[in-house]
């Protein structure tokens, strides 16, 4: 099955966002849902993160030209969303939380009439649901009416609607929800090879922190309709205090407490391995702080490594300030 493809087959592209908006505000009433909301987001896998009311199904309505923002500016795949929102439409692809089948139709009808609606020919529509659904793994299930399907069927006839008209930049929002966990594999290795091996762009909005981690390259955090953190998750991991996980013999209050008097902090401990922070710039200095901390406290160090942050613990530093 062919896709519209980008230059970003895998990776984080370094080339002009695929959308941006730039001091967005979008009120509900008198509620601002977004707030002066600016951030690029690139080509690629990128994961949109928040806690719930952060405003992200807002900012993919807005970015889709469902919403009419208060003020600020957007675009997406190089169009204005606030006046050309239909060729927006045209040209990328919605997986929506929400169930959107129609009632009385089987899969190959309803995916071809997603297509139709994109712009597509009714032949080329037709031909085009029988690919998407054989990639989603539904091909055998095609004539079957939709409200038949299992929530894990539900889910994919949902991808297929989002890819039947080539599209150069897909929004997928909660995919993997109420999916068991043999479904969100094949969903996530789904997401996985759209992005990476078929080269789309693709935006994942998710709760689900492991999700992210396992299928996006970039995240954006919100929170309270305002950006807290974007980067590549790479980038993001690698900024901040130096951190090192250490194995004991066995866990040491006084050890720990030794480091604490030398700015060094305890970020996480399980059994005998903690994971410690230190000052930034003090790299080289680590195993002699380690060692002096152990020899006066009595403890055993049987090893330390580098320590890779993990999204979650990213997550957390950017919703928590």
């Amino acid at each position: 099955m062919t896709f519209a493809s980008t230059p970003a087959a895998s990776g984080v592209s370094t080339s002009s966002p695929i959308a941006s908006v730039s001091g967005l505000t979008v009120r509900y009433g008198t509620r601002a849902i977004l707030q002066d909301l600016s951030l690029d987001i690139p080509e690629g896998c990128v994961g949109l993160l928040g806690p719930n009311g952060a405003g992200k199904s807002t900012l993919i309505k807005t970015m889709l030209g469902f919403l009419t923002p208060a003020s600020g500016v957007g675009s997406v795949l190089g169009m204005n969303m606030v006046l050309e929102p239909l060729r927006i439409r045209q040209r990328v692809g919605l997986m929506p939380e929400v169930d959107c089948h129609i009632p009385g139709m089987n899969a190959v009808t309803f995916v071809a009439y997603a297509g139709e609606l994109a712009g597509m020919p009714p032949a080329q529509a037709l031909r085009r649901a029988h690919e998407v659904l054989e990639y989603c793994s539904l091909g055998e299930a095609r004539y079957r009416q939709v409200e038949t399907y299992s929530t894990g069927m539900k889910q994919r006839i949902k991808l297929a609607q989002a890819l039947v008209h080539g599209p150069k930049l897909l929004f997928l929002d909660e995919p993997t929800n109420g999916l068991d966990p043999q479904g969100r594999d094949e969903m996530l290795d789904l997401i996985r090879d759209i992005s990476h091996g078929k080269g789309l762009s693709v935006i994942v909005s998710s709760h689900l922190l492991p999700d992210i981690e396992r299928t996006c390259d970039a995240v954006v955090v919100m929170k309270g309709g305002q950006v807290m953190t974007q980067g590549s998750i790479a980038e993001l991991r690698g900024t901040g205090q130096v951190q090192y996980e250490v194995d004991l013999r066995a866990y040491s209050e006084p050890f720990v407490e030794n480091l604490k008097r030398r700015d060094v902090t305890l970020a996480h401990s399980q059994g005998s391995r903690c994971r410690f922070t230190f000052p930034a710039g003090s790299e080289k200095g680590v195993g002699q702080v380690l060692f002096a901390a152990a020899r006066e406290s009595g403890a055993q160090v049987r090893g330390f490594r580098p320590a890779q942050r993990s999204l979650e613990e990213i997550f957390m530093e950017a919703v928590t300030v």
